[in-house]
């Protein structure tokens, strides 16, 4: 049978494709895992939910245990919580309580189930959502292997064939043949092929490039993943934190209960915050997110963000050097999603809001010229080091000055900004220095990219 045959050909692409899948398999176990010991902590989270709610509706003197005479002897026994139910039909579930006040309470899960549904609902779907991505990384990671195994087969059938040493007059297989066992013996971690051969260099040279660039990748979703578990886990920490203080004082002290209410609050938005952004990285990487493109004039959008920033900002300045008529003029115009270069401008603004001193001037303009819409935000904030600008865009990264504020935030803003701008065709850059501030300059070409 010849090398170029089709079930030679599918016997070598196989290697591309369980390679594909070895790499995916292992981040989707480890996804699967974490998800399932989240499930198990919310699980235990609702539960101590549900009993501090049943402890805080019972009068006072009904925790206070129950008191049993016994032949003169006075006996006191905590108060008495049994649970039933048939089976998995949670509308039949009921916990009774046997207070100390001598009456029984009553209390049924399904309305506590139906007002944590919502959430969970959410949480769960998002949890499905993301293990089934397992298929689109499996295709996206053999799309990056199949040049490598593309130029595996052809130096294959090139060994088979026989190579012409020009100097020798003769065949020369065995050089494709070390070459193959080179890249045999290459992997996402260990990337480097080597023959020793000179003749081979500039294939060692394009192969281990692209091995690098697997590397990076591999080590960029592996930082995601950390990052985001990271920052899940504070959420979950505090709420779990203020629900053990319910527990324990929030039936009997109006101020933690209120406190503890308030944090939960706070945490739950933020936390619901998180997962929506990263939901729409994850969809931004996948190609599941789409723009809804209609003409945007951008000096129009930056008016307007101006306009809700004065009101809802009362600590900064606001400068707008739009002129009069700009807002009405084709010349800002430019085709994409209004939605979202707007969410551009906010996520840029927000920004210089946290690390700019109160007081201090945020200034946004809008320029343009033949090919494109140019939208500015600059502050009077504490500026970055080159070194933060060179990162400033990457997911979860926050600058050293940023965490020494103490300013809140994911990380993810100017990534989600990034991504929009991208999708639009345009640029984003940043100029800061350092006790100054920075200037943002955000580029939209005006045709359709």
């Amino acid at each position: 049978m010849s090398s170029g045959s089709p079930s030679t050909r599918d016997r070598r692409l196989r290697p591309s494709v369980s390679t594909a899948r070895s790499i995916t398999w292992s981040f989707w176990w480890r996804k699967v895992i974490s998800w399932l010991l989240f499930d198990v902590l919310v699980i235990c989270l609702l539960g101590a939910m549900f009993i501090w709610h049943c402890s805080s509706t019972l009068p006072s003197n009904a925790l206070d245990g129950i008191t049993t005479t016994y032949g003169g002897v006075t006996v006191v026994s905590p108060s008495s919580w049994t649970f039933s139910g048939s089976g998995l039909d949670v509308s039949t579930w009921v916990c009774t309580i046997l207070g100390g006040d001598g009456h029984s309470y009553e209390f049924k899960v399904m309305p506590f189930f139906l007002a944590c549904l919502p959430v969970t609902a959410f949480m769960l779907v998002f949890e499905f959502f993301d293990v089934i991505d397992f298929f689109s990384d499996t295709r996206r990671v053999r799309r990056q292997l199949q040049p490598l195994n593309d130029l595996a087969v052809l130096a294959d059938s090139i060994g088979n064939a026989g190579v012409v040493d020009p100097m020798a007059g003769s065949g020369d297989a065995s050089k494709m043949a070390t070459l193959e066992q080179a890249i045999t013996r290459a992997s996402v971690d260990s990337p480097t092929v080597s023959t020793g051969d000179q003749d081979l260099r500039s294939i060692e040279v394009a192969l281990n490039g692209l091995l690098r660039q697997m590397q990076e990748a591999k080590l960029q979703q592996m930082r995601f993943v950390s990052d985001a578990s990271h920052e899940l886990r504070t959420p979950i920490a505090v709420i779990q934190g203020y629900v053990n203080m319910l527990d324990r004082w929030g039936a009997t002290d109006e101020d933690v209960l209120r406190e503890s209410i308030e944090a939960l609050k706070s945490e739950s938005e933020h936390m619901q915050e998180l997962v929506e952004q990263l939901l729409f990285l994850a969809r931004g990487d996948s190609g599941r997110n789409t723009l809804q493109r209609t003409d945007v004039n951008l000096a129009g959008v930056v008016h307007e963000v101006w306009e809700e920033s004065c009101m809802i900002d009362e600590g900064h300045k606001y400068a707008c050097t739009v002129a009069e008529g700009d807002e009405d003029d084709r010349a800002f115009s430019v085709t994409g999603d209004l939605a979202m270069l707007k969410q551009v401008l906010r996520i840029v603004v927000q920004n210089s809001q946290k690390y700019s001193p109160k007081g201090t001037t945020i200034t946004l303009g809008c320029t343009q010229d033949a090919n494109a819409v140019t939208c500015t935000v600059q502050d009077e904030g504490i500026g970055m080091t080159e070194e933060d600008v060179a990162h400033v865009f990457e997911r979860f990264y926050r600058a050293e000055g940023a965490r020494a504020e103490g300013a809140s935030g994911s990380g993810l803003g100017l990534s989600i900004a990034k991504w929009i701008v991208d999708a639009h065709g345009g640029t984003i850059e940043v100029l800061s220095r350092e006790g100054v501030g920075s200037r943002f300059r955000i580029r939209i070409p005006k045709e359709k990219s």
